[in-house]
């Protein structure tokens, strides 16, 4: 695992994020920056749903944030430039989906070439798409985690930048399992995001 704080005068980066739900993960890359644990700003957030927690997340933590509801889009890729416009209206180097419950097209792919970030909650490559902690309860495992990874077209594939284990007890339930899932994935998605920067020459 690399180092908690990045290299003394590392550049920052301009982070945008995209979400649908709750936004956890979208505050915890904030609290990252803001701790000086990543040298970034997350200065523009996308989300898909209306007054979703991410988007109230963004109000209480004074980011952007822009509403693009896929309901009004005839389109994956209509969406998807739409995207590309906000972010790069915000001149954002690097996108992290944090939480995104869309399939994106290779129109944002090729925007953000290695350059976009998706986390998802299983080992990759097991229990790809929706339902990730479902599948691993289902099918008996003892360990689970979760997966920060660069995206590419295939959903839930592309070169892994770091993952997190979590045991698998007897008694877990889908939500005790997802607790501590979402934990670990708060503590790597930050370094995920230094890793691609890294390999990018960007910091």
């Amino acid at each position: 695992m690399p180092p908690d704080r990045p290299p003394a005068g590392a550049r920052p980066l301009r982070l945008g994020v995209m979400a649908s739900g709750e936004g956890s993960n979208f505050e915890a890359l904030v609290a990252a920056c803001q701790r000086g644990q990543l040298a970034a700003t997350v200065c523009q957030l996308v989300v898909n749903n209306p007054c979703c927690g991410a988007e109230q997340r963004a109000l209480r933590l004074g980011v952007p944030c822009t509403v693009h509801d896929h309901r009004s889009y005839s389109s994956r890729e209509a969406l998807d430039q739409a995207l590309i416009a906000s972010f790069q209206a915000a001149d954002v180097e690097l996108v992290v989906m944090a939480g995104w419950m869309r399939i994106v097209t290779q129109a944002l792919i090729d925007a953000y070439s290695e350059r976009l970030i998706n986390i998802h909650p299983s080992l990759l490559p097991s229990f790809r798409g929706a339902k990730a902690i479902e599948q691993a309860l289902a099918a008996g495992v003892q360990l689970s985690g979760c997966t920060a990874h660069l995206v590419s077209l295939e959903v839930d594939t592309g070169p892994i930048l770091v993952q997190a284990a979590v045991p698998v007890l007897e008694a877990d339930t889908v939500e005790s399992l997802a607790a501590r899932i979402h934990a670990q994935e708060h503590r790597i998605l930050p370094l995920a995001v230094r890793r691609a920067a890294e390999r990018l020459g960007l910091t």
